[in-house]
């Protein structure tokens, strides 16, 4: 089945040449139509093929799905609307913001998969490097696993020049314990999106992830 034509990515291109208020309402309805209910029925079909895996989640699409509009109070980029359409599939959805669920990005650049945790408050960072540090063993098996390494290559996130004394020693080994964020991407061509296979690809991502996530999650909940 496929979800999208290339009208989804078309749109996007439109878009980038004429992101105002007055072009998005002429091109709502074409939006709607091509762009928003699309990816509305994939993520109702991602989130009932993962609920089969993690009963824990029990979310619809609207509690996923990010809205178009971008918030513009506080950026000096006063474009008004996302080059990109996005959800995150996870217990909380969208507003779930530690839990390792699947972070969604389909424009017309990319096609992103994400997971891990991003934005870990410092009780759940401490957590986080505490499991490291003390089963560093278990974190180097998650890291090097074949599948994890061909599909989203690496953990990532941004690093503290500074980490509490505790964890100093360890870091010479594991410099990942500087890290305040710990988080993978896979990315693939924008015109993924028109494959009838695209759930499948995407699908074969959450299923890679999953020692990490594990892993992620038993550090988090100690």
């Amino acid at each position: 089945m496929a979800y999208f034509t290339a009208d989804f990515i078309q749109f996007f291109k439109d878009l980038a040449a004429n992101n105002n208020r007055d072009w998005f309402a002429e091109n709502k309805k074409h939006y709607e139509h091509t762009v928003k209910k699309p990816f509305e029925v994939f993520i109702t079909d991602m989130i009932a093929r993962i609920k089969k895996d993690d009963t824990k989640v029990q979310i619809e699409a609207k509690d996923a799905i990010f809205r178009i509009y971008r918030d513009i109070r506080f950026s000096k980029d006063k474009t008004p609307y996302k080059m990109q359409v996005s959800a995150i599939i996870s217990p909380g959805g969208r507003k779930d913001k530690l839990t390792p669920g699947m972070y969604l990005e389909f424009g017309p650049e990319h096609v992103r998969v994400y997971g891990g945790v991003y934005q870990p408050a410092k009780d759940d960072l401490y957590n986080l490097r505490s499991y490291i540090m003390t089963h560093d063993s278990e974190f180097n098996k998650v890291l090097k696993d074949k599948k994890f390494v061909e599909m989203y290559g690496e953990l990532r996130g941004e690093k503290n020049k500074i980490i509490p004394k505790e964890f100093k020693a360890a870091a010479i080994d594991q410099p990942l314990l500087f890290n305040k964020q710990f988080y993978y991407f896979g990315q693939m061509e924008p015109e993924i999106v028109l494959e009838e296979d695209l759930i499948n690809r995407i699908y074969a991502y959450h299923e890679a992830a999953k020692p990490m996530k594990k892993f992620l999650m038993k550090a988090i909940t100690g």
